[in-house]
C-alpha cells in the first residue's frame, strides 16, 4: 500500500477515534419529571450539563427528556442501575423502597436551612448516603437540596392540629409517618401528580418542594401555602445522578467534561435554591393564595411528632439508621 494512502487511512482512523472516543460516539439520555423549558431549576441543571458537555467538544451529546416523557418518576432509579437511562435529576427518597436509608434525605427537620444543606454535602452523613448510591451502580454528578412547604385547599397548615382529617401527599415514608402521627390520611404519588389529585378531590393538601409548587402551578388548586420560612421542616435531596454502567463506557476526557459540567450545575443550584422559595411566595401571592409561615412553637410541635414516628421508625428498622441520624444531627 502506498505511503500516502496509508497516511490518509491512518488520519481517518484517528479522526474517528477522537470523535467517537473509546466508547464510541454517543448521545446520553437524561430524564426527569419536571416541565422542560419553563424555568424549573432542576431542568435547568440538566440543561447546563448538556450545554457544557456539548461545548467541551468531546464526542458526547446529552438529549434531555423532561416531563416524565422517557421514564416515570420513580422508574428512573432502576433504569439507571440497569444502564437503560444515563442521567436523571432524581429526588433520592423516591428510591427508598430499594434503599430505605435514602429516607434520611427527606427527614422532617433534619436540614435546618439552605446553608446547613451545603454543609451536609461534605459530611460523613452524606458520604454514607453516596456510598449506598455508588454501591447500587449509580453516581452523583451534582448535589442539590430544595426546601419545601405545605399547601391546602381547606385550612392553612401550621401546627400539627391543622393537619387532622386532611388527605395529604408527602414525598416519602418519613414525612408520611409524621403526618399520620398528626392525624392526616396519606395518598402517595410523585409531585407531578399533585395538581390533578387536588383538582379531582383525591387530595386536600400536599407538601413538596418550592420548585415543584411553582412548576406544576399548584397555586391554581389551593387556598393557603405554608412557606419554608425560618422554620422549614421540608428539605429534600434532589441530585443529578448518572448510571455507572453509562459512566464506565466513556473515556477519561468525556468523564472529565461531565464532572466539570456537574460542578457548574451544582453551583447554579446553590444560588437558585434559596431564590426558589421567594419565587414561590411571589407566585402564590400573585394568584391570590394566602401565604403563612410556621412559628418556632409550631415547628417544634411537628418535630416532637417526627421524633416519635419518623426518627424512631428509621432508627429502629433501617440498617444503620440510628448512626445515619446521629451523623446528620452532628452537623451544625
Amino acid at each position: 500500500m502506498p505511503i500516502l494512502k496509508k497516511s490518509i487511512m491512518g488520519a481517518a482512523a484517528l479522526a474517528f477515534c477522537v470523535t467517537a472516543g473509546s466508547a464510541g460516539a454517543q448521545t446520553l439520555k437524561a430524564s426527569h419529571q419536571w416541565p422542560g423549558g419553563k424555568g424549573d431549576a432542576r431542568d435547568e441543571m440538566v440543561q447546563i450539563i448538556a450545554k457544557e458537555v456539548s461545548a467541551a467538544n468531546v464526542g458526547l451529546d446529552i438529549k434531555v427528556y423532561p416531563g416524565k416523557s422517557l421514564f416515570k418518576p420513580k422508574e428512573q432509579w432502576n433504569a439507571m442501575v440497569k444502564g437503560q437511562l444515563d442521567i436523571s435529576a432524581f429526588p433520592l427518597d423516591y428510591a427508598s423502597g430499594k434503599h430505605p436509608q435514602f429516607s434520611a434525605t427527606l427527614m422532617p427537620g433534619l436540614v435546618k436551612n439552605h446553608e446547613h444543606a451545603q454543609r451536609l454535602n461534605s459530611s460523613p452523613f452524606m458520604q454514607d448516603i453516596k456510598k449506598i448510591i455508588n454501591d447500587a451502580g449509580v453516581m452523583v454528578l451534582a448535589d442539590a437540596w430544595l426546601a419545601g412547604g405545605f399547601a391546602s385547599k381547606d385550612k392553612c397548615i401550621l401546627g400539627p392540629d391543622t393537619m387532622k382529617g386532611q388527605v395529604t401527599r408527602a414525598a416519602g415514608p418519613a414525612f408520611e409517618q409524621m403526618l399520620v402521627g398528626a392525624g392526616a390520611s396519606i395518598s402517595s404519588m410523585p409531585s407531578s401528580a399533585i395538581y390533578q389529585a387536588l383538582q379531582t378531590g383525591v387530595l386536600d393538601a400536599a407538601n413538596t418542594s418550592s420548585g415543584s409548587f411553582v412548576s406544576y402551578r399548584i397555586y391554581e388548586q389551593v387556598k393557603c401555602l405554608t412557606e419554608p420560612g425560618a422554620n422549614a421542616l421540608w428539605f429534600m435531596y434532589e441530585p443529578i445522578l448518572m448510571s455507572k454502567k453509562s459512566w464506565n463506557k466513556l473515556n477519561k476526557v468525556q468523564q472529565a467534561a461531565l464532572l466539570a459540567a456537574g460542578k457548574k450545575a451544582e453551583a447554579y443550584m446553590t444560588v437558585q435554591a434559596k431564590a426558589l422559595d421567594s419565587k414561590m411566595v411571589k407566585a402564590y401571592k400573585a394568584a391570590g393564595v394566602k401565604v403563612v409561615s410556621m412559628n418556632t412553637e409550631q415547628a417544634a410541635a411537628w418535630l416532637a411528632i417526627a421524633k416519635e414516628t419518623s426518627y424512631k421508625i428509621f432508627s429502629d428498622k433501617v440498617p444503620g439508621g440510628k448512626e445515619l441520624i446521629a451523623k446528620a444531627l452532628s452537623v451544625e
